[in-house]
C-alpha cells in the first residue's frame, strides 16, 4: 500500500472517528405496563419524541401486568440493571418512596438538567400523590385516572328512570338498582370493579374521611389505619352486605376483570375507572353515560374530591448526568400543553396540567363528549383535604388483597360488617409495621 492510500485511509478514519459521537445517541431505557391500544400511545409518544430530537433515544419496553413491571424495575435496580424510567402504578407509590437511592426526585432531576418546570403548573388533585408534604415532586403523572359511575341509558328508559337524571347519592342508586332488577336486570343491580379503591380508598376521600393517621400515609410510615372507626364506613358496607342477598348489589371482584358484565348490558350500573373509557366505546352496544361516583347525603361536606388511579413514570437511580438530561427533555415533551390536550381527547388519559384542561374546555369539546371531562370535574371538586390527597401506604398491594378478604367475608355471610372492617384495619396495620421495619433498616 503506497503511502498516500495510507495517508488517505488515516485521514478518513479520523474524520469518522470525529463525527462519530456527533450521531452517537444515548438511549433511555423505558419500562412500562400498558397493552394493546394504551401500548400504541406509549409507542407513538416515544417515536415522536425521538424524531423530534438526535440527541436522545426513548427505547420502550412492555414488562408484564403493573405489579410484575414494579417487581423487575426493583431486581433491575439490584442488579445494577435498572431502565431510566419505571410506569409504576399508584398503589406502588408508598413502595417506592422508600427505595431509598433507587430513585431520582423528579423535581431534584428537572433542576439538575435545567428544565423548566412549575409543580403548580399540574392539577393538584394528581401532582399532590406524588409529592412529598413539601410539595416536591417526585415522579412524574401520566396515564392518570379516576373512578367514575358508568350507567346504561336504555336500561334507564326500560326501567321507567330519566336517562338525563343518573343517581347522585347512595340511597338513590339503592332505589334505582331496585327499578333496574324489577324491570329485568335480575342479575345485577348494580356493582363496581377495583373492590377496595372503590370502597375503601375512593370511598373515604369522596366523604373526606380519614383512612388511618399521618395523613393517610402521605406524612409516615408510621401510620395507624383508623377507618373501622367511622360509622359511614359501617353504614355502607352493611348497605352492600344486605343488598348482595338479592342481587341488587352484585360483587365483581377485587379487580377489573368484572367489567365487562357493563359492556355486555349484564350490570346497568357500575362504578370503574375512567380509563375503561375505551373499552366502554369499543364494546357497549347500547347507549350509555357516565356520572360522578354517588355519596351519602347525610355526609357534611360531601362530596369532597376523588383520588387518582392510574400510574406515574418514576427515574431510576445511578444514572448519568447526560442520561438524566435525556430524562428530563422527555418529561418536558410530555407535559407540552397541545400534547397533553391531544392526548387526553384521543385516549381518555386525563390531562396532567391546568393549561391542557383549559385549552380542551375553550374549545369546546365536552359539550359533545362530557363523560371525558366526569373525573376531572371530580379530582377539582373542591381543594384536597389531609383526607382526600391520596393515600401512601407500603406493601399496599397485599393490603388491598386484606381489604378485598374481609369485604368478601362481610359480603359472603362470614363476618358482621363490622368486624370484617376491624380485621381488615388489624391486618392492614399489622402490614404497615411489618412494611415500617423494613424501610427503616
Amino acid at each position: 500500500m503506497s503511502i498516500k492510500s495510507r495517508i488517505l485511509i488515516s485521514a478518513a478514519a479520523f474524520a469518522l472517528a470525529g463525527a462519530s459521537p456527533a450521531f452517537a445517541q444515548t438511549e433511555i431505557q423505558w419500562w412500562h405496563a400498558l397493552t394493546g391500544a394504551n401500548n400504541d400511545v406509549v409507542v407513538k409518544l416515544a417515536n415522536d419524541f425521538n424524531a423530534s430530537q438526535k440527541e436522545y433515544k426513548v427505547v420502550p419496553a412492555y414488562k408484564g401486568s403493573y405489579p410484575d413491571a414494579l417487581n423487575a424495575g426493583i431486581a433491575a435496580f439490584r442488579a445494577g440493571q435498572a431502565p431510566h424510567i419505571l410506569q409504576v402504578f399508584e398503589v406502588g407509590t408508598g413502595t417506592m418512596m422508600s427505595a431509598k437511592g433507587a430513585i431520582k426526585p423528579v423535581h431534584e432531576m428537572m433542576k439538575e438538567a435545567g428544565e423548566k418546570f412549575d409543580p403548580n403548573a399540574y392539577l393538584p388533585a394528581i401532582s399532590g400523590y406524588y409529592s412529598t408534604a413539601k410539595g416536591e415532586m417526585l415522579s412524574m403523572p401520566f396515564n392518570s385516572s379516576s373512578m367514575v359511575m358508568w350507567y346504561n341509558k336504555d336500561a334507564f328508559k326500560k326501567a321507567g328512570l330519566d336517562p338525563a337524571k343518573p343517581p347522585k347519592t347512595w340511597p338513590e342508586v339503592f332505589a334505582d338498582a331496585k327499578k333496574l332488577k324489577a324491570a329485568g336486570y335480575d342479575k345485577c343491580g348494580f356493582s363496581n370493579a377495583w373492590a377496595t379503591w372503590a370502597n375503601i380508598e375512593q370511598f373515604g376521600a369522596w366523604h373526606n374521611i380519614a383512612l388511618s393517621t399521618k395523613v393517610n400515609g402521605m406524612a409516615g410510615t408510621d401510620a395507624v389505619m383508623t377507618f373501622n372507626k367511622d360509622p359511614i364506613f359501617l353504614k355502607h358496607w352493611t348497605n352492600l352486605v344486605e343488598l348482595q342477598k338479592d342481587k341488587t348489589y352484585d360483587y365483581s371482584g377485587r379487580t377489573n376483570n368484572g367489567e365487562g358484565r357493563f359492556t355486555s348490558g349484564e350490570c346497568p350500573i357500575f362504578l370503574t375507572s375512567s380509563g375503561f373509557y375505551g373499552n366502554v366505546v369499543a364494546n357497549a352496544k347500547f347507549d350509555w353515560g357516565n356520572a360522578p361516583m354517588p355519596y351519602y347525603p347525610d355526609v357534611q361536606g360531601a362530596p369532597q374530591n376523588s383520588i387518582i388511579g392510574g400510574a406515574s413514570l418514576w427515574v431510576m437511580g445511578g444514572k448519568s448526568a447526560n442520561e438524566y438530561k435525556g430524562v428530563a427533555k422527555f418529561f418536558t415533551f410530555l407535559s407540552d400543553v397541545d400534547r397533553q390536550a391531544k392526548l387526553h381527547t384521543e385516549s381518555g388519559y386525563l390531562p396532567i396540567t391546568k393549561a391542557a384542561y383549559e385549552k380542551v374546555k375553550a374549545s369546546g369539546f365536552y359539550k359533545d363528549k362530557p363523560y371525558l371531562e366526569t373525573p376531572i370535574l371530580e379530582l377539582t371538586n373542591k381543594t384536597p383535604t389531609d383526607n382526600s390527597k391520596g393515600l401512601r401506604y407500603g406493601s399496599l398491594v397485599q393490603i388491598r388483597d386484606i381489604w378485598s378478604e374481609e369485604l368478601e367475608a362481610a359480603l359472603n355471610g362470614q363476618k358482621s360488617p363490622q368486624a370484617a372492617l376491624d380485621a381488615a384495619a388489624e391486618r392492614g396495620n399489622q402490614m404497615l409495621r411489618q412494611f415500617e421495619r423494613t424501610a427503616a433498616r
